[in-house]
C-alpha cells in the first residue's frame, strides 16, 4: 500500500508539474498585447503606450534621401503592406554622436543610438482616447543645423500629450547632406528649390501632418510649429517661406532670431559647396553621390573649416530674413520668441573679465560705438567686468528681440509674446553655466524627468508647470494666458515687455530705459547685434 501511495503521490506531483509547464508554455506562446494601431496614408502602424498616452515612433514621412535622391527635394514615403512597427525611434540623421554630452549639455540633451542617411521620420504622442480634434504641436530640434534629432530625450511629447495635445517631433537632413549648394545642383533643380534641403524636409513633414494627423486625433487646422536654436531659426524660415504657407497657424521660436547671423546668397553658398567637393576629391555630382554618407559629417574641429546652413535660394527662402521682415513678406501668425539669460555660457570666451579680453569683446560687439557702450557698463575691476560682460551679452540678445519685434509689428496683425528665461538648471556646472542655451526646454516641454540625476526640486517643478501651461495655452488658441497664470501681454514698440521665467514669473521691461535707448539708437545707425 505504501508503494501504491508513493506512486500515486509521484504521479500527482508529475501531473501538477506538467500542468505548470503547460501554462508557462501557453503564456510564452500567447501573442503579446497589441499596441495602439492607426492607419496613415502609407499603411497601418502599431505604436506603444508611453505612460498615459500613445506613442507612434519612427514613422517615415518621406522616401530615404539616398542614391540619386541625395540633395533632391524630399519624395513621398513609400507604402507598405501589413502592420508596421512604430514602437521605437528611427535612426537620427548623419552627425557625430556624443551620447554622454559636452558641458553644459548632459546626456538628456544629446542624440543617442544609430545614425543613417535614411532618417526622414517623425514621432507622434497622442492622447489614448480620441475625442474631438486636438491642437497639434510640431517640434523642430536645434543643433546648429549639424546635429540633433526628434528622439532627443528632452523633446519627448508624452507629458504635453497628456494635457490633451498631439505632439510631433521630426528629423531633417543636417550639415552638408541637408544644406549643400552647388552650381550642378542648381542646374538639376530647374524650377524647384535649389538648396535648403533640410528645410524642405520640414515642409514635407508638415504636409504629412496635414494629411495624416487627424488619424491620431489631431486637428490639421490647428498646428503650431516650435523650435529652439537652429530649430528656432528654422521656425523663422518657415514663417518667412511661401512654400510653408497654410501649414501652421502659429509659431514659437526659442533662442534664435533670423538676424542672429547673415544668410548667404546662392553665389556665396555655391562657392562653399564647390570648395567642399574639392576637399573630398569629387569632380561631379555623380561622384559626390557615390561617396558614403559619413564623408559628409563635419564634426567640431574639422579641418575643412566649412559649415552648412540656411541659404537664400529664391524658393524656400526668397530673400534675406531682414528684407522679408521689412517688406512684410511673411506668414503672419501669432508668435512666442525669447531667450535664456546665459545663451553664450557654453561657448568659449563667455564673460571674460580680463581687461584686454573685455575691451576686445566690446570692440567685436559694437565696433566704433564700443567706447559709448563701455560707459554704460562698469569696468573698474575684473569681477565687475565679468558681470558687465554677462550683462552686455544678455542685453544684446534682448535688444535683438526688441528690434525684430518692432519691425514685425509694422507689417503684422498678429501678436508677439516675448520671454526671458533666467532660472539656472540644477546639476553639473550650475554656478558656471547659469541659465545656459537650451536649458529652458525641459521646463517648457515638461521633460525634467529625462534627467532625474540633476536633482530637480519643487521650485523647478513649479517653474515647469507655469511655463508649460503658457506653452500649452498658446498651442491651443494662440494666446498663452489662462486661469491661475500671471497676465502675459504682447510686445509693443512703445512699451516692450517680456515675461521673465524664474522662481516667480513676472512681466518686466525688455531692457532698462537707458539701455533700450542706447541700443535703439545703435540699431538706427546701422549697428548689428548678436545673441552670443
Amino acid at each position: 500500500m505504501e508503494e501504491v501511495a508513493a506512486t500515486m503521490t509521484g504521479t500527482m506531483g508529475l501531473s501538477r508539474l506538467l500542468v505548470s509547464v503547460g501554462l508557462v508554455l501557453a503564456i510564452a506562446q500567447a501573442p503579446a498585447l497589441a499596441g495602439p494601431q492607426v492607419v496613415v496614408a502609407q499603411g497601418q502602424i502599431e505604436g506603444r503606450q508611453d505612460g498615459v498616452v500613445n506613442a507612434f515612433l519612427g514613422i517615415p514621412f518621406a522616401a530615404a534621401p539616398v542614391g540619386n535622391l541625395r540633395w533632391r527635394a524630399p519624395q513621398p514615403a513609400p507604402h507598405w503592406t501589413g502592420l508596421r512597427d512604430a514602437s521605437h525611434f528611427g535612426a537620427s540623421c548623419m552627425q557625430t554622436v556624443l551620447p554622454d554630452g559636452r558641458a553644459p549639455w548632459t546626456h538628456e540633451y544629446m542624440v543617442e543610438g544609430a545614425v543613417s542617411e535614411d532618417c526622414l521620420s517623425l514621432n507622434i504622442w497622442a492622447p489614448s482616447k480620441v475625442t474631438g480634434k486636438k491642437p497639434v504641436l510640431v517640434w523642430i530640434h536645434g543643433g546648429g543645423f549639424n546635429e540633433g534629432s526628434g528622439s532627443v530625450p528632452i523633446y519627448s511629447g508624452a507629458a504635453l500629450a497628456g494635457r490633451d495635445l498631439v505632439v510631433v517631433t521630426i528629423n531633417y537632413r543636417l550639415g552638408a547632406l541637408g544644406f549643400l549648394t552647388h552650381p550642378d545642383l542648381a542646374q538639376e533643380a530647374n524650377d524647384e528649390a535649389k538648396g535648403n534641403f533640410g528645410i524642405q524636409d520640414q515642409i514635407a513633414a508638415l504636409k504629412w501632418v496635414q494629411q495624416n494627423i487627424a488619424a491620431f486625433g489631431g486637428d490639421p487646422a490647428n498646428v503650431t510649429i516650435a523650435g529652439q536654436s537652429a530649430g528656432s531659426m528654422a521656425v523663422h524660415t518657415l514663417v518667412n517661406s511661401p512654400m510653408a504657407k497654410g501649414l501652421f497657424v502659429r509659431a514659437m521660436a526659442q533662442s534664435g532670431l533670423p538676424t542672429i547671423m547673415p544668410v548667404p546668397d546662392m553665389v556665396a553658398a555655391q562657392q562653399n559647396g564647390v570648395a567642399f567637393a574639392a576637399q573630398l576629391g569629387a569632380k561631379s555630382m555623380a561622384e559626390l553621390r557615390a561617396l558614403p554618407a559619413d564623408k559628409f559629417v563635419i564634426s567640431a574641429g574639422s579641418p575643412s573649416g566649412l559649415r552648412f546652413g540656411l541659404t537664400i535660394d529664391g524658393k524656400v527662402l526668397p530673400a534675406s530674413p531682414s528684407d522679408l521682415l521689412v517688406s512684410g513678406r511673411f506668414n503672419d501668425v501669432p508668435m512666442i520668441v525669447g531667450q535664456t539669460a546665459d545663451e553664450g555660457s557654453g561657448f568659449p570666451g563667455y564673460a571674460n573679465g580680463e581687461a584686454g579680453a573685455y575691451k576686445a569683446f566690446l570692440n567685436r560687439g559694437f565696433g566704433k560705438s564700443a567706447g559709448y557702450f563701455a560707459k554704460l557698463y562698469p569696468s573698474q575691476s575684473e569681477a565687475v567686468r565679468k558681470q558687465s560682460a554677462k550683462e552686455v551679452s544678455r542685453h544684446r540678445g534682448l535688444a535683438m528681440i526688441d528690434a525684430w519685434s518692432a519691425q514685425r509689428q509694422a507689417k503684422s496683425h498678429s501678436p508677439v509674446y516675448g520671454y526671458y528665461y533666467t532660472h539656472p538648471e540644477p546639476g553639473p556646472g550650475k554656478e558656471v553655466f547659469g541659465a545656459f542655451h537650451s536649458s529652458e526646454i525641459p521646463y517648457a516641454l515638461s521633460t525634467l524627468d529625462a534627467a532625474p540625476e540633476r536633482g530637480f526640486g519643487l521650485e523647478d517643478r513649479q517653474i515647469s508647470l507655469v511655463m508649460s501651461s503658457y506653452w500649452v495655452n498658446f498651442v491651443r488658441n494662440g494666446n498663452p494666458n489662462g486661469q491661475g497664470l500671471a497676465a502675459w501681454v504682447p510686445m509693443t514698440s512703445d512699451k516692450p515687455m517680456v515675461m521673465e521665467f524664474s522662481t516667480h514669473s513676472v512681466m518686466k521691461p525688455v531692457l532698462p530705459a537707458d539701455k533700450i535707448k542706447a541700443y535703439r539708437a545703435y540699431v538706427a545707425k546701422g549697428g548689428t547685434l548678436s545673441m552670443f
